[in-house]
């Protein structure tokens, strides 16, 4: 069984708008639908847990609710009795994840997995979905989509001089949606608590600490985070309905 487990928590502050940037609408559709759609229309996916607000759960059943009758949308797009249920949003990102993690293990088994992804993320492909599977399936305890760095990158002690010059070869930036084994995963969270867990900046990094066995594999350059103003432009120029 694999679970998606769809962030939708954040507050989307750097974006400097009055809503979240996942309720953004875009083309007539809130940007959260995008990534719901690809999920909800996987073959490879067969539950979805979303981390939201109660103030926005609303929005997204109505969501689903275009995604499971709309005729304007693609017949893809069906699927949404995948739907498993909302989690409540953590202190962090992380806690959030912890969250969408303990309910989603009321119903899945330990052997199972769950991939975890960003609701800021409309454009994921299908394709980097399989690459995860694949990835997984092969032996591995999870999977990381990556990117290679383009620019020369370097290393300040104090943010305001060059300390020292990085292996750009040897550094990658990661992507979601990230894909775990799920009781390997939780307890690699819980081993956490309550202090360590403040302080993770990235979904794989407490499998990486747990000696999780964690593959990387090719990113999607097409599948950005909308974090900025100009990202949202981006996705907007990119998306076709």
């Amino acid at each position: 069984m694999v679970t998606a487990l769809v962030l939708s928590g954040g507050t989307g502050t750097r974006m400097g708008v009055e809503i979240p940037k996942q309720y953004i609408e875009v083309k007539g559709r809130p940007v959260i639908s995008y990534c719901l759609a690809c999920l909800f229309g996987h073959d490879g996916i067969d539950a979805v847990q979303i981390v939201a607000d109660e103030v926005w759960r609303e929005t997204i059943l109505t969501c689903m609710e275009r995604l499971h009758g709309g005729a304007e949308w693609k017949k893809k797009d069906r699927g949404t009795d995948k739907f498993r249920g909302f989690s409540a949003p953590g202190k962090t990102r992380q806690l959030s994840i912890l969250n969408g993690l303990e309910d989603i293990s009321k119903y899945a088994q330990d052997e199972d997995y769950v991939l975890i992804h960003d609701a800021a993320r409309p454009m994921v492909s299908e394709k980097l979905i399989w690459d995860c599977l694949e990835a997984v399936r092969a032996g591995h305890d999870g999977a990381l989509p990556v990117l290679p760095m383009k620019d020369t990158v370097y290393y300040s002690e104090n943010g305001g001089a060059v300390t020292s010059l990085l292996d750009r070869g040897r550094i990658f930036a990661g992507q979601a949606p990230e894909l775990f084994v799920l009781g390997k995963y939780m307890e690699a969270n819980r081993a956490l608590l309550p202090e360590r867990i403040l302080r993770i900046n990235g979904s794989t990094e407490p499998a990486v600490m747990a000696g999780m066995d964690i593959a990387m594999i090719p990113g999607d350059e097409g599948n950005f985070k909308i974090t900025t103003r100009a990202d949202l432009e981006r996705f907007q120029e990119r998306v076709f309905v």
